[in-house]
Formats: C-alpha cells, sequence, structure tokens
C-alpha cells in the first residue's frame, strides 16, 4: 500500500430521503446562497450528518474541498481485502480514497486503458520484493509519475494524473526518457523528477533532473530540463525527493543503510550537499508538512522526528511499536499518515496536538 494526501470533491451516495428537507433548500426563509454561505463556516462532519440537502451541498463544486487519503493498493496479494463488485483490476493495484466525512473508503475510476495501463507490484521472479509505484499529490491532483511493467520495463510514457474535483483521470505531458527507480517530488506546484533507470542504464538520464510547472495553463504544460547531479547514485532505488522552504531534499537509499544525500535549491537551479546531520537522520520514510518542515521515520525504532534546520539534527516527535517497519508515510494539516505492517495498516499521528495523539 501506498498513501498520499489529497483535496478530495466527490458525489457521495447517501441513506437520506430526498424529501427530508423542506423542497430541498438548506436553510428555509434564505436564498441558496446566502444559507451556504451560513454553512460554510460549519464542520463538514456536521453538514453529512443533518439531512439531504446539507450532504448534497457538503460534496457541491461550490462548497470548499476537504481533505482526503489516498491509497494504492494491491488486491492480487491480499486476498482478505474486499472490493465492490464494480471493481475489476486491470492492473495489480487499484485506487482507493479515504473519505474523512463519511469515514469510508471508496475506488476511484478506473484509469483509461489506450494506452495500455498495466503497474505491477510485485512479480514472480522477485518474490519478497516489492516494485516501487512513485506518486505526489501537486496542485490538487494525484500524480502516478513511474512504476514497472511485467518486463521490468518503464510503465508510464507520461505522468497519469486524477483531478478530484471533475473525478477524471488523463495523461500529462510526455517524458523524454521513460524511467523508474527515480527520485520524484515536488515544491511550489512544480513537479520534479531527477536520475531513474530505463529499460536500461543510461548515465545520462542517471545524472539529469527534469521539472513540469503545474502553475502553468494545461496546454503550456511540459517537462523542462534543468541542473544535473554530479553522477548517477540517485538511480538505484525510488525515493522521495521532499520540498520544504524552496528545496528539494533527497537520499539515495531507503532504510538505515548507508546513504548519500543532494539537496536542489529551486530558485537557483543548483545542487547542494545535505547538512550531515540530516542526511545522519534520514532512516526510513520522510515527508514534507506543507513544504515547511521534514518529518522522517526511523523504520527500525519506530520513532518519528522533525528536522530542525537551525541545530542540523532530528527532534523526536514520538516512538510507537507500531510505526516500526513503516513503509510510506504522507503529511497534511498537521497529521502523519504512515503505512505499515506490510501494507496493512495506517497509524495517523497529530503532531498539533501536546501531548501527540495517535490512531
Amino acid at each position: 500500500m501506498e498513501i498520499t494526501v489529497q483535496c478530495c470533491k466527490q458525489s457521495k451516495n447517501d441513506p437520506f430521503d430526498d424529501n427530508d428537507s423542506e423542497n430541498g433548500t438548506l436553510l428555509p426563509g434564505l436564498p441558496d446562497d446566502l444559507a451556504q454561505r451560513c454553512l460554510s463556516s460549519l464542520s463538514p462532519s456536521l453538514l453529512f450528518s443533518v439531512c439531504h440537502s446539507w450532504r448534497r451541498l457538503l460534496y457541491s463544486p461550490s462548497f470548499p474541498p476537504f481533505f482526503s487519503l489516498y491509497a494504492l493498493l494491491s488486491p492480487l496479494h491480499n486476498p482478505t481485502m474486499a472490493l465492490p463488485r464494480e471493481v475489476v483490476p486491470q492492473s495489480t493495484i487499484v485506487f482507493f480514497s479515504f473519505d474523512p466525512i463519511s469515514s469510508s473508503w471508496r475506488p476511484l475510476p478506473s484509469p483509461p486503458q489506450n494506452p495500455s495501463f498495466h503497474l505491477l507490484r510485485r512479480h514472480p521472479s522477485f518474490l519478497s520484493r516489492n516494485l516501487p509505484i512513485q506518486s505526489l499529490t501537486v496542485s490538487n491532483h494525484l500524480i502516478v509519475i513511474a512504476a514497472t511493467t511485467q518486463n521490468l520495463f518503464p510503465a508510464l510514457s507520461s505522468p497519469l494524473v486524477f483531478h478530484p474535483e471533475s473525478n477524471i483521470w488523463f495523461y500529462g505531458p510526455q517524458i523524454s526518457a521513460p524511467r523508474r527507480w527515480c527520485a520524484a517530488g515536488s515544491a511550489q506546484d512544480v513537479v520534479y523528477m531527477a536520475s531513474g533507470f530505463g529499460s536500461h542504464y543510461q548515465g545520462d538520464v542517471a545524472r539529469s533532473l527534469e521539472q513540469w510547472d503545474l502553475n502553468k495553463k494545461r496546454e503550456n504544460w511540459g517537462w523542462q530540463n534543468k541542473a544535473g547531479l554530479k553522477d548517477g547514485r540517485f538511480s538505484r532505488e525510488a525515493v522521495e525527493a521532499v520540498g520544504c522552504r524552496g528545496k528539494l531534499c533527497m537520499v539515495n537509499v531507503k532504510g538505515n543503510a548507508l546513504k548519500e544525500g543532494a539537496v536542489y535549491n529551486v530558485g537557483l537551479d543548483k545542487w547542494e550537499d545535505m547538512p550531515v546531520g540530516m542526511v545522519a537522520g534520514w532512516n526510513g520514510p520522510a515527508a514534507s508538512m506543507d513544504e515547511d518542515e521534514i518529518y522522517v521515520i526511523d523504520e527500525v525504532k519506530g520513532r518519528l522526528s522533525k528536522y530542525d534546520g537551525e541545530k542540523d539534527c532530528w527532534v523526536k516527535v514520538i516512538e510507537l511499536e507500531q510505526l516500526k517497519r513503516a513503509e510510506h508515510i504522507a503529511a497534511g494539516r498537521g497529521k502523519i499518515c504512515a503505512v505499515s505492517a506490510k501494507g496493512e495498516r495506517i497509524i495517523v499521528v497529530d503532531v498539533r496536538d501536546k501531548p501527540t495523539r495517535f490512531w
């Protein structure tokens, strides 16, 4: 399982009858536009619980979107996971979103099948290894940027994009050199893809950095070459390029292995050495909170830490048995969501609460 946090605005089926509110009006005696202004200040969970017309408002395009959790699931390798009847996997993964208002998981629409879409999570020849599927959220879009086919080739020649508010999938601009095992991340609504391994190793690809600016109009989308890496050592694994305060931070190996770090300065288009303390404590999956703070989980100790740039050290937030062997994390609105237990458990840590809460 892989997870990411994104805004959600999708229609829901609900049990309320159409006649549970007077002619479907939001607030009797008020025009709907004024009523909506009043109701938009209320908690979405309250709107969901009261009546059909309020719930309909909650999922309408005019109501402010709310954050949801998105997951890439592998049903073919998890026989205990029940899928709705209408979900027929066209690949070894399916996409789900968790609606925090109704507290329910629901499948996303099937991605386009032209060109043929098949992402491989596990290969029969590699019984103990999961093949990475790299995704991220940028500018209110869920983006799948790199994966592997059954032939162990790059699966995507263009990023696969989901827009939650319109509930549709589409493809982004074509990648000059499709790849897997790359460093992928975003900063300031710009997607970055560094290094990587295509159908075979290419030194220029392994040292490359490209950006795709989602701030531009869709007809002007495209990949642009930026300052390259000094070597191809970041093509060994699929890694997170964590955007924080105008910089992308990444390490070339996952877990507690000896690793190298690199920092890309977005404004200067320049690579810098990663601070010693940062790379020393980067011992597991990492994510940024609103591009302002970087969090990492030590997958051996189950320790969630926050990076202190002034002191160049990691500050412990909480240590939990449930966070051991964490595989992926996502951050948003003061919460860290971590996948552990071989993809079967999601732990949520509220880092804004004192003391820190988790569930």
